[in-house]
């Protein structure tokens, strides 16, 4: 796609998940892609796969959840480019169990990072790009950001809260000449699924961790081509997989259906632990 040629796009969590699948894809297209992730082990190996195709990248330490260092990463790369075209508001964690379980500074660390990470990384680029009069702000939500989900009530909310959030800049933000997308991740094969906390002991159970790994779900490299199509076209919601939609359809037409289903799922799991 020549339409991501020469473009300075900033991806946060990029080093893993559907950030790495997105920069590669980027950088495979003829963009700078500077790169900020506050786990720096997978960087060698990123740099070697970037290598390995002929693309360059920066790649830097961020805590997202941290406004300096989003302004910094944001005021430095303008510094040096002159220009932002993509701010890409990806990096997210991710907490699940039932809400008795939960630690309240584990529902803060889930908001700060999933929401207001997205909010840092609005509010530091917003200025520059109204500037600009040009600039495509994409915010990783999730599909249950959309619709309801099963023990992920802190992860959950914090989605949601991105969607509310995007959707109303998205609509402030035309007159500008900023487009604002979210980013709909249904199930996919990332890294997210293995740094997941359980707090309820009972997810931890053999058979329930079995039933997890044996669920055949695609990776984002899968889903690439679809993602950065709607991304191009300006979409105010994308969500891959593409048949993930289904879920979103069911819930918009039957609300409580969803509710009964992940009720179910969550008895399944109790009676296996």
């Amino acid at each position: 796609m020549i339409y991501y040629k020469d473009k300075i796009a900033i991806m946060t969590g990029g080093l893993s998940g559907i950030g790495r699948a997105i920069s590669i894809f980027l950088i495979q297209q003829g963009a700078k892609v500077i790169i900020a992730d506050i786990n720096l082990k997978k960087s060698e190996d990123f740099k070697a796969t970037v290598s390995s195709m002929e693309g360059s990248c920066e790649i830097v330490r961020v805590d997202v959840s941290n406004f300096d260092d989003i302004k910094i990463l944001v005021d430095q790369t303008y510094n040096t480019y002159e220009k932002i075209d993509f701010m890409f508001n990806n990096a997210g964690i991710g907490i699940n169990g039932e809400f008795q379980d939960f630690e309240m500074e584990q529902i803060n660390e889930v908001m700060n990072v999933n929401f207001y990470g997205v909010i840092n990384g609005c509010y530091s680029v917003y200025p520059i790009m109204k500037k600009q009069g040009f600039g495509h702000i994409i915010n990783t939500s999730s599909l249950l950001g959309l619709i309801p989900g099963g023990l992920t009530s802190a992860y959950s909310a914090s989605k949601h809260a991105v969607v509310g959030f995007s959707q109303t800049l998205r609509s402030e933000a035309k007159q500008y000449g900023i487009k604002v997308s979210l980013l709909c991740p249904g199930q996919l094969k990332t890294n997210i699924n293995e740094t997941n906390i359980n707090v309820s002991e009972f997810m931890n159970s053999e058979k329930n961790q079995k039933m997890n790994k044996d669920t055949k779900i695609p990776t984002p490299e899968n889903c690439i081509n679809k993602i950065m199509r709607d991304i191009k076209r300006n979409k105010s919601i994308v969500i891959a997989p593409f048949y993930e939609r289904i879920y979103w359809l069911i819930y918009r037409l039957f609300p409580n259906s969803l509710i009964f289903l992940f009720n179910k799922i969550t008895m399944v799991m109790k009676k296996n632990a």
